[in-house]
């Protein structure tokens, strides 16, 4: 079976009784990206979801930074 897909494995694939991640999509600063929220109310940028190249050149929105949530427009 092939399937073509963006979504992560960890996603289609969840383990019996394992919940997917509590990831959700944010917009920061124009720009479209999926987001876990942290324990200190902070949230972790899981993945960018922007058809502009530049935005993945800015060291900010690298994958595991972390973003205020103030910030977030969720």
């Amino acid at each position: 079976m092939i399937l073509y897909t963006t979504m992560p494995q960890e996603l289609i694939f969840a383990q019996d009784g394992q919940d997917a991640p509590a990831e959700r999509m944010a917009v920061v600063n124009g720009i479209e990206m999926i987001v876990r929220p942290c324990a200190d109310s902070s949230f972790e940028v899981v993945r960018l979801l922007s058809s502009n190249p530049n935005d993945y050149l800015q060291t900010e929105w690298m994958p595991g930074q972390k973003i205020k949530s103030g910030l977030l427009g969720i």
